[in-house]
């Protein structure tokens, strides 16, 4: 008798940095999502596909959720909404150190107008090598109290403790179904998409403060060639000719150094030689152009 298959959906969501992308990263195996210590990383709903026995895990990578003020910022949040709506299974995500901050509150607050009634929720408190037990199960019992959760797990998403037990978990309430992907599938994003994340996390890590949240990167072409090797063609955004010299550098090292650690990593993820060029071009209102946010998987009418 063959054994049932199951597939479903799961909105990881939480302040921003609180560790969903990591956590992904780790369900999944492989760096489908980029992680960076500056907030607001994560644009796109990238989906990983993970495989726990006979269920398909489809995890939904939400950016972070915070007070927009921008247009990108509003159409951010709305996009990490509609993710968590339309998911099976809801994971919250707080970070053990950090606590019930007033963010994750307002974030409680929010899922009981913005979520169906009777949604499975459930909190995996993160980090917690950082706190002491009796802080983490006294963080537990605050924040059962406050929603009420299907259960709660204490996880490291970066050491991976209580992964595990949250993958089996998750694998056993999804509902009875057909896969949605091959098995052999990790993400449901264009390689040429994770290929741009993969340049922004790099330009992310090495520039000013202030900087990333000004840029996007965009593949805007893609060869396969006959010897096994790929060349990449990419193109910084930037919103003012200020940046495009802070992206560039002294004699062009910064772009430089930003290119081959791109290249580097994109050539182990796709497990082949590759030959990436970028280019840097100011665009003064690509944070008002449907275009960029299409690029993104954002809509660009949330942001209104």
């Amino acid at each position: 008798m063959t054994e049932t298959t199951r597939a479903g959906f799961v909105a990881l969501i939480g302040e921003p940095n609180a560790g969903k992308s990591t956590l992904l990263n780790r369900m999944v195996g492989a760096k489908v999502s980029i992680v960076t210590h500056k907030v607001q990383t994560t644009r796109a709903r990238i989906r990983g596909v993970a495989m726990e026995g006979q269920t398909q895990i489809v995890f939904v990578d939400t950016p972070g959720l915070f007070r927009p003020r921008r247009r990108l910022d509003r159409a951010m949040v709305a996009a990490a909404w509609g993710g968590a709506a339309d998911a099976d299974v809801i994971v919250l995500l707080v970070e053990a150190h950090r606590g019930l901050t007033e963010g994750t509150q307002a974030i409680i607050d929010a899922m009981r107008d913005r979520i169906p009634q009777g949604q499975t929720v459930a909190l995996a408190i993160n980090k917690i090598d950082r706190v002491k037990a009796e802080v983490l199960l006294g963080l537990a019992q605050e924040l059962n109290g406050a929603f009420p959760f299907a259960e709660t797990f204490m996880i490291s998403a970066e050491k991976g403790h209580g992964v595990e037990k949250l993958r089996r978990w998750l694998a056993g309430i999804l509902p009875e179904g057909a896969w949605f992907y091959p098995e052999d599938q990790i993400a449901d994003v264009p390689m040429r998409a994770i290929a741009a994340e993969i340049t922004r996390e790099k330009l992310t890590l090495r520039l000013h403060e202030e900087l990333p949240y000004q840029l996007t990167v965009e593949t805007e072409a893609w060869e396969d060639r006959p010897d096994g090797s790929t060349r990449i063609d990419q193109v910084v955004y930037v919103a003012r000719d200020g940046h495009k010299g802070i992206v560039l550098g002294n004699k062009g090292e910064t772009i430089k150094q930003i290119g081959q650690a791109a290249r580097a990593e994109i050539a182990t993820f796709l497990e082949r030689p590759v030959h990436l060029f970028l280019q840097v071009r100011v665009r003064p209102n690509w944070l008002e152009e449907p275009e960029r946010y299409s690029e993104m998987g954002l809509d660009f009418k949330d942001g209104d």
